[in-house]
């Protein structure tokens, strides 16, 4: 395996990018230029600029050709921290960002205590400031605890820096309460992101409800069960108005009900991850934790729908919801065990994979759906976050689309290995997920967060 290092560049250093294939979705740009990032801040872009010397202590990362993106955005990261630090922390998991291409990540409220007040949301960019490798920023609860009954002080929690608002890991099942936090999201200039689960529907599920849940006597979860959830926000948002944004869309019938809303107008977006593009129940043959998802892993029709929408533009983000688990909690009983992939190491190649590799989007759009898309959706462009352009912040990912490279254990950066990706777990079993595509070379504000061999 190729090296990983980090070269402990500060933000004040300069770091000179030679030669790559830029394309800024911000701005339009798509042209093979030198970038020089100097004080945690862009410079210089332009073709042909005059390389740093040997003695001047600069980092040169030779980038021919090979993508020089703004830093990818996860708008959608579980962290655990705090109360599952045996899972996984803000540093292991920004190791893991880092380690996948990700300058920036959201982290989701479903921690211990919840991520509902401003000063827990204070208390993530504070221990971020301490231990991370990339930029977090935090999405905060909706409602008090995640109980779905109280609303949380939401312009408060705008206010201390919250860029969004869910209950992610359980629906806001209160029509009453749904529609007080579509107002208050509207009112503080937030997005609300929808966890799409009606839960009357989905007592004792633990997969998806088809053939394969009937062979392996488990209980079912229906699509309507995130359908009916979707079409239900759909019409109560149609007199708020505020930016409703739905998490892992799995169904092939929701993107019908997303496309028609966006079709009228309204401001509906929603997102896609990595596993729900490449896998179906079949993975859950055998019992197979592993694949064990939430939203389940569909059949095959569905898969083929949420690539399509990707084309279309129906599905306007891209996210790895990345859960991590420990071994022995994903080692229970199928019905037992926790929902969850890990996903951030892997999620460039698999989406390369689902949609450029099949001709579907070319690598300007998937770059514009992990950088700009959720830099907008978490208000992070307001920052420059998103973008790369003089003058902006310094944050790139060098991508060598490819690179090929397998997925085992060496390649975990995160403290949780639960993927069926993974030997043991993936279609090639013996040796791993084969993936083609990677992150050379990380710099967060002008610090080299990453670099692999051959990548400068």
């Amino acid at each position: 395996m190729q090296q990983d290092r980090s070269d402990g560049d500060s933000g004040s250093g300069v770091v000179f990018v030679a030669g790559g294939r830029v394309i800024d979705p911000a701005s339009g740009t798509d042209a093979v230029m030198d970038v020089v990032i100097r004080g945690g801040r862009v410079e210089a872009m332009g073709a042909g600029l005059a390389r740093p010397g040997s003695g001047d202590g600069a980092v040169v990362i030779e980038a021919r050709d090979r993508i020089v993106a703004p830093g990818l955005i996860d708008p959608h990261v579980h962290l655990r921290e705090p109360g599952g630090e045996h899972k996984e922390t803000i540093a292991s998991g920004t190791r893991a960002a880092v380690a996948g291409g990700f300058t920036t990540v959201c982290c989701m409220p479903n921690t211990t205590p919840a991520l509902d007040s401003p000063e827990m949301v204070r208390s993530v960019r504070q221990r971020a400031s301490e231990t991370a490798s990339c930029r977090v920023f935090a999405v905060a609860a909706a409602t008090v605890g995640r109980g779905g009954e109280r609303l949380t002080e939401t312009d408060l929690l705008a206010e201390s820096g919250a860029v969004g608002l869910s209950d992610d890991g359980d629906c806001i099942a209160s029509a009453g309460l749904m529609l007080k936090v579509l107002q208050a999201a509207r009112r503080c200039g937030l997005a609300f992101m929808q966890h799409c689960q009606e839960p009357t529907l989905t007592v004792g599920a633990s997969m998806h409800a088809g053939d394969v849940s009937s062979r392996l006597g488990l209980a079912g979860w229906p699509r309507v069960a995130e359908e009916m959830i979707i079409e239900r926000d759909v019409r109560l948002n149609r007199g708020v108005g505020a930016r409703y944004h739905i998490q892992h869309v799995s169904s092939g019938g929701s993107i019908e009900i997303v496309r028609a809303a966006q079709l009228r107008g309204e401001a509906v977006t929603c997102e896609a991850s990595p596993h729900h593009l490449h896998l179906t129940h079949e993975a859950c043959v055998g019992y197979n934790t592993a694949a064990k998802m939430n939203p389940p892993l569909r059949e095959s029709a569905d898969v083929d729908a949420l690539r399509e929408a990707v084309a279309e533009g129906v599905i306007t983000h891209l996210a790895t919801d990345h859960a991590p688990h420990a071994v022995d909690e994903k080692g229970l009983p199928f019905e037992e065990a926790p929902f969850g992939i890990i996903g951030l190491e892997t999620a460039l190649p698999l989406y390369a994979e689902a949609l450029v590799e099949t001709g579907l989007i070319g690598w300007p759009r998937l770059i514009e759906l992990l950088t700009l898309a959720p830099a907008r959706l978490c208000n992070l462009d307001q920052s420059g976050i998103g973008a790369l352009r003089v003058g902006g912040v310094g944050d790139v990912t060098v991508i060598d689309p490819a690179a090929e490279w397998v997925f085992d254990a060496s390649r975990v950066a995160g403290k949780s290995a639960n993927s069926p990706f993974l030997p043991g777990a993936a279609d090639d079993a013996e040796g791993g997920r084969r993936l083609r595509g990677e992150a050379v070379a990380v710099i967060v504000g002008g610090r080299v967060a990453l670099r692999r061999g051959g990548g400068g």
